[in-house]
């Protein structure tokens, strides 16, 4: 049992980050370059080893796969959201401490937006892409202030921040609807970055705004 001490050094602790789980965004393959695989599970164990809980998708397969299981075998905590529909197809990861199986996507997307305190896109497809934009879109119009982090591995995400920039340059991203989102390409940079930019507040707006879509 630890000593009164110790408990209130866990406690401060606490109330300096506001960091407590982080969405992952990643592929359900694993790409064709080994080492956007150790990256994922170099960002797995170093969520564990600040005792950041995963917030994800709920499959073991690509690189969804391996960022929960680094997780998990580094004693941190997984929370896996799956649609009913995937189980299968995504392989279900059962050894994560909390699963939840959903009617659909957009159950999913909520439940992964409520139980998290920030966003990482790791590399991935469309599915990735598609649930990074949206939390853009949610932070941009005022919604949410959760951070949004891309891992620009090797440059992968190089061509959407290139497109930003490309929107803004023709008047489509104005003054007053920046993008907030931070990019590194470092991946023990990650978790620093995020807990640095969180805030401790409650995003009231953000979900009454789920509410409505939902």
């Amino acid at each position: 049992m630890p000593d009164k001490e110790t408990v209130r050094d866990v406690s401060r602790s606490a109330e300096l980050s506001s960091l407590r789980s982080v969405c992952v965004y990643c592929g359900s393959g694993a790409g064709t370059d080994p080492s956007f695989a150790a990256a994922a599970a170099e960002l797995g164990r170093g969520l564990a080893e600040r005792g950041i809980g995963l917030v994800y998708g709920g499959g073991d397969v690509g690189l969804m796969g391996i960022v929960a299981r680094a997780t998990l075998e580094a004693g941190g905590h997984v929370t896996g959201i799956i649609p009913d529909f995937l189980r299968r197809r995504e392989n279900m990861l059962d050894d994560a401490q909390e699963l939840i199986v959903v009617p659909d996507m957009h159950t999913r997307k909520r439940l992964m937006f409520e139980r998290s305190d920030a966003f990482v896109a790791l590399p991935g497809g469309i599915g990735t892409l598609e649930e990074l934009v949206e939390q853009m879109t949610w932070a941009q119009l005022g919604r949410h202030r959760k951070p949004i982090l891309l891992f620009d591995q090797d440059g992968f995400w190089a061509p959407l921040v290139t497109l930003i920039e490309h929107m803004r340059r023709h008047g489509f991203i104005r003054p007053g609807l920046e993008l907030s989102y931070i990019v590194t390409r470092n991946v023990a940079d990650i978790v620093p970055r995020l807990e640095a930019a969180v805030q401790p507040s409650r995003d009231v707006a953000a979900e009454e705004l789920i509410e409505q879509r939902f």
